[in-house]
């Protein structure tokens, strides 16, 4: 071998000295990882393994209602059809729920049913009536169906309610004479208008807007589920996470004592959103929710957002444990009812978020379903 200079001599020492010790170990690494890698065939889920809690099962209260939000604000569509929605009202019949709630009929231009007002003010013709189908498929599997009202988005755009009434009046009227009478599973109302705190034109609107749906549908229940103004109830399309004037257990309980009693008569039931305070605050809060509730002869549900606010991604499945630790709250709290947003997106098997049914199998785990 000739050597030129040092510089060929080193660069020669290296090679040489590379592949001598190279080879070897390549065979040698190879030969490793043929006996530890098992085929791809071989790999599959031991569905016999259980996961083992540290914690007592079965101690909250369990989910017996769910809604559906297909005319959604801030989380995306699955575009679904009727076969989808099938085996989703399988799923949830599966666990126990009784009570499906359309979280509402319409959102702006976007409806769930042709409804013959609303397209003549503008709104967008859909391609299947939702409303028909969901009280066909709750009918189906033994359920209730709550209908949401429609939202103009006026209140969210002008902080005042009594806007939503006009187009309500129609809505109510329409649809209790399209679907009302034809099914058994119409069960009840959802007045959609959330509000956290004394809101500009919410007693009256909730009072005009209970009181019709009672007396079109022979007194069936109506419901609301407002938010609380808590740490965690930032604008989804901020990057905040929480915020600091936060309202206190004693104004919260001012402020909606004055609300319930001027809405009592004509709302059965409040469900609060639990997911805008923190976890250490839900018993004060609930406490609260339930002797309120209580005073005016009301039901007191709770809204258990299966979905996650602690997450700078909105929005995504809650951590198991989190939720779990809600409705065991609820549970200490003597509440009547458990409902979620939103079981479909955030809950259920077929779910376009993976996590959501790791979730549906660890809610079954912990209460034994």
């Amino acid at each position: 071998m000739k050597i030129n200079n040092r510089r060929d001599f080193i660069k020669k020492a290296t090679l040489a000295g590379a592949s001598a010790v190279t080879f070897p170990q390549l065979l040698s690494c190879a030969n490793n990882t043929s006996q530890k890698t098992m085929p791809i065939g071989d790999i599959k889920k031991d569905t016999s393994l259980k996961s083992t809690l540290i914690v007592p099962k079965n101690e909250g209260l369990k989910l017996t209602g769910a809604f559906l939000d297909e005319i959604s604000h801030d989380i995306p569509h699955q575009n679904w059809g009727e076969a989808e929605w099938d085996l989703d009202f399988q799923y949830m019949k599966a666990i126990g729920i009784d009570t499906v709630i359309m979280i509402r009929s319409g959102y702006k231009k976007f409806i769930t049913y042709p409804s013959e007002y609303l397209l003549k003010k503008g709104c967008y013709m859909p391609s299947v009536d939702l409303v028909d189908m969901y009280l066909r498929l709750a009918e189906k599997y033994g359920m209730k169906f709550y209908f949401g009202l429609y939202d103009s988005g006026h209140y969210w755009a002008t902080g005042d309610m009594s806007h939503e009434i006009e187009d309500n009046k129609y809505v109510i009227d329409e649809v209790w004479k399209n679907y009302g009478s034809k099914y058994k599973s119409f069960g009840g109302w959802y007045l959609s208008g959330e509000i956290s705190r004394a809101t500009k034109g919410a007693i009256e609107t909730f009072h005009a807007m209970g009181k019709q749906c009672k007396d079109v549908s022979n007194g069936l229940p109506t419901f609301i589920s407002p938010w609380i103004d808590g740490s965690k109830a930032v604008m989804a399309s901020g990057s905040a996470l929480s915020k600091a004037d936060a309202v206190s257990v004693e104004q919260h309980e001012k402020e909606w004592n004055e609300i319930f009693d001027g809405i009592h008569d004509v709302v059965d039931a409040c469900a609060f959103q639990d997911g805008h305070i923190d976890y250490d605050e839900l018993d004060a809060f609930f406490e609260v929710n339930k002797k309120l509730a209580d005073r005016y002869n009301m039901e007191c549900w709770t809204n258990a957002e299966s979905f996650d606010r602690d997450m700078p991604i909105k929005f995504l499945p809650i951590k198991f444990d989190k939720l779990r630790m809600k409705l065991e709250a609820a549970k200490r709290a003597g509440y009547d009812k458990a409902i979620t947003f939103e079981f479909s997106h955030f809950m259920s098997p077929q779910s376009a978020y993976l996590q959501a049914g790791h979730l549906y199998n660890r809610y079954r785990e912990y209460f034994n379903i």
